[in-house]
């Protein structure tokens, strides 16, 4: 099996060697990465990139997005799945699938065709915590082991034949193996902003929120499956569709009269 690995944290991220050594027992793998931290950069797109040769494959300096352009156009790869990660931090919800480096990577290889999956680590505590986290190799394990398990099995199950990628979490190794639990994104969004002189403070309650426990999402969601302690996989498509709007047709009827 031909694995394109990359990732919104860097090449150099202790999450990516991680997910390399894990993939590596199932595939062939190359890494395709970004040169330095590209995080929630969503699926933003570079006109033009220079690239590093690595020890792991290649440096691109740009985005996620890029990463995995350049390497299926450009680089002549030809991978069987696109795999993202291991994010540091969680891509939970709805509202965090456009932002995130991490899913746009899976999601620009779902353009391409490609089955993709989109692995993140969830990191206790609030957002200071989490950004200030530096996890090492051995608690990527469990999110290495779910992706190490999908990306064996996925794709002769028949997954990516209604599933275009999908958005993997996983909490921190506890003392037994977790299990793991298919899941929807969370609908619920909780941010805010203040303003103090000139400068505007935004502020995504959700973390603070997890933090304490106080979650509202109820059981089948991605946030709470991770937040009890299981693998949540949520399969999603890349396109964004919506069903027949009755509403808008008779609107659209009504245009030129």
């Amino acid at each position: 099996m031909e694995i394109l690995l990359t990732n919104d944290d860097g090449i150099e991220a202790a999450g990516i060697t991680a997910l390399h050594d894990a993939l590596s027992a199932v595939g062939e793998v190359t890494v395709v990465a970004p040169a330095d931290d590209q995080s929630a950069v969503g699926r933003a797109m570079s006109h033009e990139v220079s690239l590093d040769e690595h020890e792991l494959g290649y440096a691109v300096h740009g985005t996620p997005a890029d990463c995995v352009v350049a390497g299926v156009q450009a680089l002549g790869l030809d991978p069987d799945v696109v795999v993202a990660g291991c994010n540091r931090g969680a891509n939970l919800g709805e509202y965090v699938l456009g932002r995130s480096g991490t899913v746009s990577a899976a999601v620009e290889a779902a353009f391409f065709g490609i089955p993709s999956i989109a692995v993140s680590l969830y990191i206790p505590g609030g957002f200071e915590d989490f950004r200030e986290a530096t996890p090492d190799a051995d608690e990527y394990a469990e999110a290495c082991r779910a992706a190490r398990h999908l990306v064996k099995h996925a794709l002769g199950a028949g997954v990516f034949e209604t599933a275009d990628y999908l958005n993997v979490n996983a909490p921190v190794p506890g003392e037994e193996p977790a299990e793991m639990e298919v899941t929807r994104p969370s609908h619920v969004y909780d941010m805010d902003a203040e303003k103090e002189g000139d400068t505007v403070t935004l502020h995504d309650r959700i973390w603070e929120r997890m933090a304490d426990g106080d979650i509202p999402d109820p059981r089948g969601s991605d946030r709470r499956a991770v937040i009890e302690g299981r693998v949540s996989v949520s399969p999603l498509t890349a396109p964004h569709t919506t069903e027949r709007h009755e509403a808008l047709d008779a609107l659209a009827t009504t245009y030129n009269g």
